[in-house]
């Protein structure tokens, strides 16, 4: 598994399962063309963007490229870089049929073309003592100590989190969990919650 600095973004589900099986960072989706209406969504990727760095990992389809200059006028370009998968032509194994322009996405690509791919766009790729430097993580056990899991009161609480952050208020614990550890230093994260 390879270990990188800056968070990757892609468009869907299935480009992230596929992603996640060959990096260790944080992967976060657009959702497709509801990035284009999604000011929180887009507000998370800056934030990520301006604190750890980005790359942006579309199809090479004509919506990736349309999805992918979206982010890239929201973002100022020293805290993004660009993947960019080949054009291989087929169909990924879950469809029954090719996409419109008969090209694989992301997620049809092999373990060792994404890791490439990444290598072009300049990833920073960290060795086992740069990741343990990072410190120890927020655990779902902190969101507990503080309230945000395992209570009544909650979802409420979390909500309120949310929003203070700035982030979409339909994110999961996880996402948050992976948000707070992207985005803050552990002192920093644990005042937050406090």
């Amino acid at each position: 598994m390879l270990r990188i600095k800056e968070a990757i973004v892609v468009e869907g589900r299935y480009d992230k399962n596929t992603l996640s099986q060959v990096v260790d960072t944080l992967i976060l989706e657009t959702g497709g063309f509801a990035i284009f209406h999604n000011r929180e969504q887009m507000a998370l990727l800056n934030r990520v963007a301006r604190t750890r760095g980005l790359i942006v990992l579309t199809d090479s389809d004509g919506a990736g490229f349309v999805i992918r200059n979206r982010i890239k006028g929201a973002i100022p370009k020293e805290y993004a870089k660009h993947a960019y998968i080949p054009d291989v032509y087929g169909k990924e194994r879950r469809k029954r049929q090719g996409g419109k322009e008969g090209k694989l996405g992301v997620e049809g690509m092999s373990p060792q073309v994404l890791e490439s791919v990444l290598r072009r766009a300049g990833a920073t790729f960290l060795s086992e003592e740069q990741a343990q430097e990072a410190g120890r993580p927020i655990t779902k056990g902190d969101l507990f100590a503080a309230g945000l899991t395992g209570r009544p009161d909650s979802a409420a609480r979390r909500q309120e989190l949310l929003k203070k952050l700035e982030l979409p208020q339909h994110m999961t614990t996880n996402g948050l969990l992976e948000v707070l550890n992207t985005c803050y230093s552990r002192e920093e994260a644990l005042a937050l919650l406090s």
